[in-house]
């Protein structure tokens, strides 16, 4: 018998709508809409077993970027479940605190990857379904889902402590996902190719969601590798692509290291996308400008965090400033403030606080951490940013990335964009030393290219006369691997004594 599932989130009714047209693409195969709907009911019906609503349960999913993914993350939502997601590259600690800090009770679970979660699920009498199961269960009616339940959970990256879960209802999904269909102008007739990780909300709602709204089609790989990666740009039909700037270095790597006539087939295939977005990370220069030497494409900078999803971008249609991550999208409302909570005028750095409907609801479990992330209805990122011109830039972290020295307030980030312009560095990290005079200093961990020799003076020199009137490091350390500590911006005492 068939039973119509009731059509109670935009996402589901939109997706009735297109049907038969083709979803998604991956490792598994092609699906359509149709067989998205089909499935996502059957995983939908296994979860709630004899159960009319899950009312809010948290479900963990732990599959590969592909179509059983999405299936499972819309099943959860149908059954009226809080999706959390597990990467499948975690460690069995990493599992385990998100399983015990959301009080999963189920455990969607592809056959290939259920030995990193029975022990644990054994162990906290969690119950598990194999993905291939559930998709094969019978249909049964499904609830109601209110756009005001909670739908999902993302674990933050946790810089200054152990990993938050931060609750996103289905109405802050649907205003993060409506705000990017309007200001990238998404259609049915998009195509994107997705290499993001799909436990943050880059890869989830600024690719997979936004393309399953939109009627388009999201080709999934299980992770990046770059051939693969230019492989699939040279063969054409790609609208849109997204990734972080350490990708769109690896591409330009194996794109210069391509024979000519390889090249121009990656750059004629790159040339056909009609977007090309950058994000996560601030975009250095020099990746810009290769880029656009390589494809045409300016990469469209933008700014978003896990809390708030995107806040900021540049245009889709008008002039991108390098360094830029642009104005507020559509429904977002942005503010720098100082550390009393009073707004900063033009030029002058603050604190970025946003507010508007795609705002996370609160932290799992953390009533006091929600209250202190948010003032007066503003979400306090933590980020300090400078209003120029009318364009947003980012400064750095407040936290790690502000350095305080001699009454000075130096961003770490701007000096690291500078360093990666350098044609001898290859990478760099930028991090505060105590200092008994200054209080803290600016220190720099520099990477050379290979077969490059890096002098501490001749880089001294080469930053002061591109950060004018600005305090540059006072140590350099030449070494051929950033320590794991000094790209996290944090420097032991060891370590610091090494620098020159």
């Amino acid at each position: 018998m068939r039973v119509k599932a009731p059509e109670s989130l935009t996402l589901i009714a939109r997706a009735a709508e297109h049907n038969a047209r083709l979803a998604i693409v991956a490792r598994e195969g092609e699906f359509s809409y149709r067989d998205l709907l089909d499935a996502s009911h059957r995983i939908a019906s296994a979860l709630l077993e004899d159960e009319p609503d899950l009312r809010e349960a948290r479900v963990a999913y732990l599959c590969e970027p592909g179509f059983t993914y999405a299936a499972a993350q819309w099943g959860i939502w149908r059954a009226g479940g809080i999706a959390v997601p597990l990467p499948p590259f975690y460690p069995e600690a990493e599992i385990e605190y998100v399983l015990r800090d959301s009080e999963v009770s189920r455990v969607v679970v592809q056959d290939a990857l259920s030995q990193k979660v029975s022990g644990l699920a054994a162990r906290y009498r969690i119950r598990v379904l194999e993905a291939k199961k559930a998709l094969a269960a019978a249909k049964k009616p499904l609830p109601a889902v209110e756009p005001r339940r909670r739908a999902q959970i993302f674990y933050t990256s946790g810089t200054t402590a152990r990993p938050k879960g931060a609750v996103l209802t289905h109405a802050n999904l649907e205003a993060q996902v409506r705000s990017l269909v309007e200001a990238w102008e998404w259609s049915s007739a998009d195509r994107i190719l997705n290499v993001l990780p799909l436990h943050h909300v880059h890869g989830v709602i600024n690719v997979l969601t936004c393309a399953l709204w939109s009627g388009a089609v999201c080709e999934l790989m299980p992770r990046f590798d770059p051939g693969e990666v230019w492989g699939r740009i040279a063969r054409g039909g790609l609208t849109l692509f997204m990734a972080v700037p350490t990708i769109y270095a690896r591409l330009i790597r194996a794109w210069e290291e391509a024979d000519p006539e390889r090249r121009e087939a990656m750059s004629q295939g790159a040339r056909s996308l009609r977007l090309m977005v950058s994000g996560s990370a601030p975009l250095p220069v020099t990746v810009m400008e290769r880029w656009r030497e390589i494809t045409g494409h300016v990469l469209l900078e933008r700014y978003g965090m896990t809390e708030i999803g995107m806040a900021l971008s540049n245009p889709l249609r008008g002039v991108r400033v390098p360094g830029s991550v642009g104005t507020p999208l559509p429904g977002v409302q942005v503010r720098l403030v100082d550390e009393s909570g009073c707004e900063v005028p033009p030029g002058v750095p603050g604190e970025i606080e946003v507010r508007g409907p795609g705002v996370f609801l609160e932290y799992w479990g953390r009533p006091e951490a929600t209250r202190e992330a948010f003032r007066d209805g503003w979400f306090r990122t933590g980020d300090i940013g400078v209003l120029e011109e009318g364009r947003y830039r980012i400064l750095g972290r407040k936290s790690v990335d502000i350095i305080k020295s001699g009454g000075y307030k130096i961003s770490a980030v701007e000096i690291e964009t500078a360093l990666r312009g350098h044609p001898d560095i290859d990478d760099c990290a930028v991090v505060a030393v105590p200092d008994a005079e200054l209080g803290e200093i600016a220190c720099a961990a520099v990477v050379p290219r290979q077969g490059r020799d890096l002098d501490a003076e001749d880089l001294r020199q080469w930053l002061k006369e591109r950060l004018a009137a600005y305090k540059v490091p006072r140590r350099f350390l030449v070494t051929r691997e950033l320590p794991r500590n000094a790209l996290g911006k944090v420097l032991k005492p060891e370590l610091a004594a090494r620098f020159s």
